[in-house]
């Protein structure tokens, strides 16, 4: 995705309360027509986040993609211009009754058209509709004759919007290609943004399948594989790091390469990776192919989870890299444990 030449050509506020708090919503008789400095101010709050969001989604529903709502006022304003503001109203109206879960934060929805944005290779118009919900305190200083007043105001951060969403004009048939950012993802009340309101679900591409696999592996290593298994931390360590090099040295994905690259000849751990596998699959209703294109983006996403740090008690933290033999574990005549590190050269950082 590539917003370099994208341009807002029309945008309207609302505020959506919480409805299932008895808050109000409150729309707008008019769009908004911002100044030409603003209008490259709001150009950037909006889009800068979305340059780095790889994963695609998808509007969808179980009858008919046109009983999705937010998938028919946006091909409404695709089809119409002239009916940019009605729709942006209907928005706001669906996600008015889409916010009852009483943790939900009420805010202003921001509902804008793009023209110029690149997706694919594609240069497509695109609908926005974004949700601010956290206000920050800032001091207001001014000159005033010969002296200075300051005050206290509240508003909206300039560098990000809470949660926010980008339908680009192509793949109407299949639900449009959809870039979603939620930075208030917490709990159970996170999911009316993408399910209850805009009823989403995810494309499957290379990050897609990338991401879910790191994840079941990292899964399988750090909790089932110690229900089944006398585990060492070192040795899941060790293949976490093996699970990690695998996706970093090879462009694309082969399972029964990876098991074997990763597991050894160990023909029970194998097949208890693959019961896991297919028990991930039908927990998280995800497809995943058995070779895939790896995608880097999604790796270098994933390996902050990808732990190699042994921990001992509240003293020491031992980072593992490479060789888990030049580290050994033992037990003293006291009974007190240890372990015992090799190594060539030292450094401290």
């Amino acid at each position: 995705m590539k917003f370099d030449t994208a341009s807002l050509t029309s945008l309207a506020i609302h505020h959506v309360g919480n409805k299932g708090l008895e808050q109000k919503l409150t729309v707008s008789e008019n769009p908004f027509a911002p100044g030409d400095g603003l209008t490259e101010k709001l150009e950037k709050f909006f889009l800068t986040k979305f340059a780095t969001a790889h994963e695609r989604f998808k509007f969808t529903h179980a009858s008919s993609l046109k009983f999705n709502e937010v998938y028919s006022y946006c091909e409404n304003i695709f089809a119409d211009k002239e009916t940019f503001h009605e729709n942006s109203k209907n928005i706001a109206r669906h996600l008015f009754e889409s916010s009852s879960h009483p943790k939900i934060k009420p805010g202003e929805l921001y509902v804008c058209h793009f023209i110029n944005c690149e997706v694919d290779e594609r240069v497509v118009e695109a609908v926005g509709i974004f949700k601010t919900e956290v206000k920050s305190g800032y001091f207001d200083v001014q000159r005033k004759n010969r002296d200075y007043t300051i005050s206290y105001l509240e508003g909206i951060d300039s560098n990000k919007f809470d949660k926010g969403c980008i339908i680009f004009n192509t793949q109407p048939e299949d639900g449009f290609i959809v870039a979603i950012i939620d930075n208030q993802n917490r709990g159970e009340e996170a999911q009316y943004w993408r399910t209850n309101f805009l009823g989403l679900t995810q494309i499957s591409n290379e990050f897609h399948q990338t991401s879910h696999f790191l994840n079941l592996t990292k899964e399988f290593i750090s909790e089932r594989l110690t229900e089944e298994f006398e585990v060492e931390k070192t040795d899941q360590i060790a293949l976490l790091n093996k699970s990690a090099e695998y996706f970093t040295k090879h462009e694309t994905f082969d399972k029964e390469e990876f098991e074997t690259e990763v597991f050894g000849q160990q023909p029970e751990l194998i097949e208890s990776f693959r019961n896991f596998d297919g028990e991930y699959r039908q927990n998280y209703e995800v497809e995943i192919e058995d070779s895939f294109g790896i995608s880097t983006q999604a790796v270098k996403k994933q390996s902050r989870v990808f732990k190699s740090v042994l921990k001992l008690d509240k003293n020491f933290h031992v980072y593992i890299h490479g060789n888990k033999d030049m580290i050994i574990k033992g037990e003293d005549a006291d009974g007190r444990k240890f372990y015992k590190l090799y190594f060539d050269e030292e450094e401290v950082s």
